[in-house]
């Protein structure tokens, strides 16, 4: 959300970053303070993961943070984003339960994922993969810091979206994102976490064009070519063009679990 690195220079720099976030005032996730007064932020968006089955909640810590982000403009310094995650609750048949608004009726609090923005953090990673002012943390249930997460996963797959100050849910709130096209009739559905079909056969130069219609963002992410399409929110469209017969495997570049296939003859 992995380049090899080719100097041994540029190792020993990402090694000692990373060294970094074990050590207390330096960078890493120890620097974040467990936001315990979150239920007093703002609500800003709702996810449910079909993927996962998981609800999914995001606050910001400030009315100004939130209006920041439908301005589509940097977030304020000290913003304090939180995600917190329920499991979903099920069935017998193991299907998340859903309320009258269609939505995944929340269970067990699961985890909480914090990023903050303050002036001069991240300076002591390399620029690969510092995320401007923003750092990451996870705390569990109990609110207690998880030192065993993968926090340079945080960084790779926030880094990609430095147009909009790493903020991935941002383009929900907007709402406004420029999609490539518009789709009467996609190739690709995106709908409960998955593309479908899976598979899509096509022939060269033929657009291939996605819909997402999930409530939660997206984003085609080409394996091989690295080529991305816009974040899309619900109810927009990408469309790619294939110029060379092969095998094209996709991601969701938000969510990796989402895989996609696409046959060019």
């Amino acid at each position: 959300m992995h380049v090899r690195v080719r100097r041994l220079t540029l190792v020993s720099v990402v090694a000692a970053a990373l060294a970094a976030l074990a050590v207390p005032g330096a960078a890493g996730p120890d620097k974040i303070v467990f936001p315990t007064n979150w239920k007093d932020h703002v609500l800003y968006t709702t996810v449910d993961r079909y993927d996962i089955k998981q609800h999914r909640e995001l606050y910001a810590s400030s009315q100004a943070a939130v209006d920041a982000m439908k301005a589509g403009q940097p977030l304020p310094d000290r913003t304090v984003l939180t995600l917190i995650q329920y499991k979903a609750q099920v069935d017998a048949a193991g299907n998340p339960i859903k309320d009258a608004q269609g939505r995944f009726v929340k269970g067990d609090l699961i985890a909480h994922a914090v990023m903050e923005k303050r002036t001069g953090w991240g300076t002591e990673y390399p620029a690969e993969w510092r995320n401007g002012d923003w750092e990451y943390a996870a705390f569990g249930a109990d609110g207690k810091l998880n030192d065993k997460a993968n926090y340079r996963a945080c960084f790779e797959c926030h880094k990609p979206h430095e147009k909009q100050d790493f903020v991935i849910s941002l383009a929900a709130l907007r709402g406004g994102t420029t999609a490539t096209g518009s789709a009467p009739r996609p190739d690709v559905t995106i709908a409960g976490f998955a593309f479908g079909p899976s598979t899509h056969a096509g022939t060269v130069g033929q657009p291939v064009t996605w819909i997402n219609t999930d409530d939660s963002p997206h984003q085609v992410t080409i394996v091989s070519t690295k080529e991305r399409s816009p974040i899309l929110t619900k109810g927009q469209s990408a469309v790619m063009a294939f110029n060379t017969a092969g095998t094209y495997q996709y991601i969701c570049g938000l969510h990796p679990s989402m895989k996609g296939t696409i046959e060019v003859k």
